[in-house]
């Protein structure tokens, strides 16, 4: 019923998005993902910079 995507059509797929898009432009999207799904894990662990610096608030 669904034809099989082999490894000639994922080759073409690769190659007319570097195409449409640029190698630059790729490497810039796949950083900024990157950083977008760190930021995301390090907010459900709770990872804040803000819990760290707890030194810095004045004392009375």
């Amino acid at each position: 019923m669904f034809p099989r995507i082999g490894l000639p059509e994922i080759a073409i797929v690769f190659l007319i998005i570097i195409l449409l898009f640029g190698v630059g432009r790729i490497s810039k999207i796949g950083s900024e993902l990157g950083s977008g799904i760190r930021a995301f894990r390090d907010s459900l662990r709770g990872d804040d910079d803000l819990d760290q610096n707890d030194d810095n608030k004045p004392t009375q």
